[in-house]
């Protein structure tokens, strides 16, 4: 019996500790809902990162392009990081390593990332109806050179040691006069970019230099004094225009997408604006054979210390 006693209490106290709450819950209206406020992902949004070669110094590039940028980040609806490096063989290097997304690179940093990586051509800007460039070697206006052999003995700038216009045709031109640059030249330097080389030139540190003939107009239209102090003495043939890459890796949609950007800015009022901005009509696609004659003149100029 007083084991009895005892369950029947133990049953009356579990079923009183389980039972119904006194406090009442609060009452939820559902109409009085109110919807979350949106999640800000600003904050987390990874940059696209863009490399730009050193083709004009980086002052000249960040003001040039600063509104193409703004228009791809304004596009993408993602903000942009503009990495910029000294050398065309560093912003190479930083394809190749998936340290950017897109590139503007130079006709030979192309050819060479192609050939050891697999760059691959995204498009072209297209400058006066064409997507064809020379390199252009100029000397002071005062000067007396007519040609390369005239400047024998004399001091030459160099672009860069990855650039076509700025080193390897000019080497090219010394090679058919059967010297190199280190017998053929007092001293040689670098400037490791267009722009200097001009005005390297312009200024009298250099005797000559060879340049790229679309940076060395577009630099006359922005400084018209720069042509009154230089002048041209020879103009190669064409050759594959600068173009915008990416890295092989890149997600196929990201690639398609920032193409069909490209592509379609001169469609656009504020795309026409930033293609102006640094000289461009437009952008198209074109074919890696288009590159063919630089890595035919590569092969004949040979390997470059």
């Amino acid at each position: 019996m007083p084991r009895l006693f005892l369950l029947s209490s133990f049953i009356l106290f579990f079923v009183a500790s389980c039972g119904p709450v006194t406090q009442p819950y609060p009452t939820v209206v559902l109409s009085d809902l109110e919807p979350l406020p949106a999640y800000d992902t600003s904050a987390s949004t990874i940059p696209l990162r863009v490399a730009i070669a050193a083709i004009i110094s980086p002052q000249g590039t960040a003001e040039s392009y600063a509104p193409l940028l703004d228009y791809l980040g304004t596009s993408l609806s993602r903000p942009i990081e503009l990495v910029q490096r000294r050398t065309y063989a560093e912003v190479n290097d930083l394809i190749e390593q998936g340290e950017v997304d897109l590139a503007f690179v130079c006709t030979k940093a192309y050819v060479t990332g192609h050939r050891d990586f697999g760059m691959e051509l995204l498009a072209v800007p297209q400058v006066g109806g064409e997507t064809i460039y020379h390199s252009v070697l100029i000397v002071p206006a005062d000067s007396s050179a007519r040609s390369m052999a005239d400047l024998r003995g004399l001091v030459f700038a160099f672009t860069d040691p990855l650039s076509f216009t700025g080193r390897t045709y000019s080497t090219y031109l010394v090679q058919r006069l059967g010297e190199t640059p280190a017998t053929f030249f007092e001293r040689t330097f670098y400037t490791y970019s267009h722009d200097d080389a001009i005005r390297a030139v312009a200024e009298g540190l250099a005797d000559g230099a060879g340049v790229d003939s679309l940076v060395y107009e577009f630099a006359l239209t922005r400084e018209p004094e720069l042509g009154q102090r230089t002048r041209i003495i020879h103009r190669s043939p064409p050759f594959g225009m600068p173009p915008v890459v990416v890295n092989s890796s890149i997600r196929p949609q990201l690639g398609a997408q920032l193409q069909e950007i490209l592509l379609q800015m001169d469609d656009d009022p504020q795309g026409r604006t930033a293609l102006a901005a640094v000289g461009f009509d437009r952008f198209v696609v074109v074919e890696d054979d288009d590159y063919d004659s630089v890595r035919e003149l590569e092969q004949q100029v040979g390997p470059l210390p």
